[in-house]
């Protein structure tokens, strides 16, 4: 599987490769980003994917940078553009569907770490240290929108931003944690219903209450409702499958902390998945 998916990989690469000149570089945008892919793919540092005995012996020949010059140029915006290109022509070759969902996924990284910048908060009902991964998922096409924030960020604030970046319309299906009327007022504005369970708590009292919630509340009394949020298991499989093969998303290892490595690795892993998703589906040949 890993190296029909590499394979994907390579294609990809050097096909959006092109686009992206690197003059005056002794290593193109796109051999970096293969580099760095090939560290990602294998669970590896990156400084492991810069000698050449790590790579197939048909690659050997090639010339490899060091470390140092990986962490620097992988900080570039040249770099992070790339990658981008690379993650929004992957998911453009699936078709979308009406429904999405909405949810975040905890990157527990110890209580011992020395990261200042991971934080404690709840993950899955228990007190954790570390990031989330904030992500709207296509049923079709997995992760659309994401974002890497601190475990301590509210939810429903990073989800107000990224609700803003959907297109198309459709629904969108979350927990009881999105059940707020901001929410669901950014939400319309995007063109999507959002529907998520009532919270206790949060009753209909002469407080501002949004008409897309009362319509939310009012969905979920009818089969089609109740099928919507019971379809939002869908997201807990697919973080589930997402580390069921060998390139999958695993914990963070040690060598990824501070936010500008997990959000890049992260990244490499999204693009990764959806490579494995398009080969499924037969969108990449």
């Amino acid at each position: 599987m890993e190296d029909e998916l590499w394979k994907g990989v390579y294609q990809v690469i050097v096909e959006i490769g092109k686009q992206f000149r690197s003059p005056r570089k002794q290593f193109a945008d796109w051999w970096i980003v293969m580099t760095f892919l090939w560290a990602v793919v294998h669970d590896r540092p990156v400084s492991w994917a810069c000698k050449s005995r790590n790579w197939p012996s048909a690659e050997r020949y090639r010339c490899f940078p060091s470390p140092a010059t990986m962490s620097r140029r992988l900080r570039t915006a040249s770099i992070q553009q790339l990658l981008e290109a690379v993650e929004q022509s992957v998911r453009q070759r699936f078709n979308c569907s009406w429904c999405k969902w909405i949810d975040a996924l905890p990157l527990p990284v110890g209580g011992s770490t020395a990261d200042p910048d991971a934080r404690y908060g709840r993950a899955a009902s228990i007190m954790a240290k570390g990031y989330k991964l904030h992500a709207i998922c296509d049923s079709r096409a997995g992760i659309e929108v994401w974002d890497i924030q601190p475990m301590n960020v509210n939810e429903k604030l990073v989800a107000m931003a990224m609700v803003q970046l959907l297109k198309g319309e459709g629904y969108l299906v979350g927990d009881g944690e999105y059940d707020s009327n901001n929410l669901y007022d950014i939400a319309a504005a995007a063109g999507f219903q959002l529907v998520a369970p009532k919270r206790q708590g949060l009753a209909l009292g002469h407080q501002y209450q949004s008409r897309y919630r009362l319509r939310a509340i009012e969905l979920q009394q009818h089969p089609f409702g109740k099928h919507l949020l019971h379809y939002r298991a869908g997201i807990d499989r697919f973080f589930g499958q997402w580390g069921n093969y060998g390139a999958g998303l695993k914990p963070l290892p040690h060598w990824v902390r501070r936010p500008w490595r997990v959000r890049l690795w992260i990244q490499g892993k999204i693009i990764l998945n959806s490579v494995r998703l398009a080969l499924k589906q037969r969108l990449i040949a």
